[in-house]
Parts: C-alpha cells; structure tokens; sequence
C-alpha cells in the first residue's frame, strides 16, 4: 500500500536516504517553515496523509509550534509520531481530540538516565575536594556515599524511570517506583502508587521525578509531600517544572529536608534571571538539557524507521499512547 508521509524539509534532507533502502511504497509529502506543503504553494486544510513525523529539526529551528498547526490543520492524517517524550502540550491533546493517533519518543531514556546517574554520583562522590587536596598536596581520606547503599524513589516508570532503574540496581540500590499501577520487573524492589508516595519517601535518600505532567502530578511535590521526606534526601526533577511547588521546595531546602535539588526543567522556559532558584545554594540547575546525549538523535531516527515500516505492513506502532493518558 501506499502511505502518505508528511514531514519538514529539513527532516527529508537528514533523513531521506535512509528511507529508501526500506523499499517501501512512499509518497512523501514536505511543508516548510511556513507550514505550507508543495514548495511553499498549498496550506495544511488541503493536504491528507497517513502519518506525520515531527523530527528534532521542528525542535531546534524553533518551529514545533508550527508543527502543530500543521497537525491540527491537515485535511486528514492517521498518526503523528513526535520526538517528545512528554506530552503535556495542550496541542497534542487538542490532536489526539480529532481522532490523531500519537505516537512519542523513548530515545531520550539512556541520555537522561546517564545525566540523572553523574548528578547523584558528582553529589555522593567529594571529587571537588579531592581536586583540592590535590592542588594542596594534601595526603587524606577522603569518605564517600555508597550508592549501593541507599534508596531511591523514582516517579514514573516509563522509558526514563525504568533506565534509571536499571542503573541504580546496577550499583545494588533499593529501588522503588511510583506508578499507575504497583507492578515490579528485575530493576524494581517496591512498587505503589500515588497513595504510597509519602510513606515510600520517609525512606528515600534520591527522589527522580521522571512522570507525565498532567491533572494528577501537576505541583504533587508540595508542602505536604515534602513534609513526609527523609532530612538530606537529593532529589531530581527530569520530568516538567509543573510537577514542582517552587516555594515548598525552597523552604525544604532551606529547612535541610532536600540535601540538593537537581533541576533541569521549569514552570518557565528559560528560567527568568530573576527566579531565585538560580542562586539557591542547595540548587543544580542546569537548562534542559538532560536529554542532550550524543546519542538520541540517532534512537529518534531509528524509532521513526522502525515505525513506518510497522505502519506500511499493518502492524501495532512502538510508543503508541492511550489518548485517555494525555
């Protein structure tokens, strides 16, 4: 059969030869920074297709707004697979509402896990102090956290929390997870949900927020939660700044329950230089960019790969979401 791809010009230039070694039947079909299909000649309302895949170049060139228009204008289209991995966009809920399957992207799962791994490690190991007696000639001990000796509160278990995991227990951590349901694999020691949380913090010495923001987890890490925290424990927010009260966070820290907040995602994008999270003393901050691993941008284009060739044949799609879950 057939099948009708829509995609940036920019995403064909990068990723068109690697399409036709695939031998499929493709009709491809391009729109460029205007959103216009065609060489810059028809709108989106005229244009049906059967998939529409959203590259990092949408991302980097500054035009995922565009795509989106583009999504919600077309004249017909069956599914869109983004590069997103979250997918809190009030767009993509307003594409899944007219009947848009979505698909979205596990590629960033190692990159992050390996970014959330070195801040616990940087954290538990005295590197900088041993920079220092180095400099100093200094010949001392210097005593270290081991990682296989504490526990940590992941939530979300998606590509990310389940990477993370997995490297944890690769260190001998004790492992628990909230999710929507309290289901365990090799890398889980204790799962619950969202009623467990307080109770599994009082025992955690790292908490990784790597959940959906959404009705549920929007602003879940306030005062009351926090309250329920062991003093000193580290905790890392990959997720979405909206998961976070700011405020209760700052007087966690300042209180000592919160040792360090490491931070790669906010309420605002970027961080006003006023907010005060830039110059807290217990704060890691750094500017989304957790996912910026070398990495990911070739797991985004083998997923894309993968997928439309799933599609071609009829088969189920990788990353597929419940529309009930945005």
């Amino acid at each position: 059969m057939t099948v009708r791809l829509a995609m940036y010009e920019n995403s064909l230039a990068h990723i068109g030869e690697q399409l036709h070694p695939l031998g499929l039947d493709l009709e491809i079909l391009t729109f460029n920074k205007d959103g216009k299909f065609h060489g810059g000649n028809v709108p989106a309302s005229e244009i049906e297709a059967d998939y529409l895949w959203f590259s990092q170049h949408l991302s980097s060139e500054g035009l995922l707004p565009m795509g989106f228009q583009v999504a919600l204008e077309m004249k017909s289209l069956d599914v869109l697979q983004t590069f997103n991995a979250g997918l809190d966009a009030p767009a993509y809920s307003q594409i899944a509402a007219k009947g848009i399957r979505i698909c979205n992207s596990s590629a960033q799962g190692i990159a992050i896990a390996e970014y959330t791994m070195a801040q616990v490690l940087s954290l538990t190991h005295p590197i900088q102090l041993q920079r220092e007696q180095q400099a100093g000639r200094t010949w001392k001990i210097t005593p270290f956290r081991e990682l296989s000796r504490m526990k940590w509160l992941i939530f979300g278990y998606g590509p990310i929390g389940s990477a993370v995991a997995e490297r944890a227990k690769a260190f001998g951590s004790h492992v628990s997870v909230i999710r929507r349901s309290p289901a365990t694999d090799a890398f889980i020691d204790r799962a619950g949900v969202a009623a467990d949380a307080k109770t599994f913090a009082a025992e955690a010495d790292v908490i990784l927020l790597a959940c959906s923001l959404n009705e549920q987890t929007r602003g879940m890490i306030n005062q009351d939660f926090l309250d329920a925290v062991k003093p000193g424990a580290i905790l890392v927010n990959i997720a979405r700044g909206g998961v976070i009260e700011d405020a209760a966070l700052i007087r966690a820290m300042d209180k000592g329950i919160i040792s360090t907040a490491v931070l790669d995602v906010f309420h605002t994008e970027p961080l006003p230089v006023e907010d005060p999270l830039w110059s807290h003393p217990k704060v890691r901050l750094t500017p989304h960019t957790s996912f910026g691993g070398d990495g990911v941008r070739p797991r985004w284009d083998a997923l894309f790969l993968d997928n439309i060739q799933r599609y071609a044949r009829g088969e189920p799609l990788a990353r597929e979401v419940n529309p009930a879950e945005l």
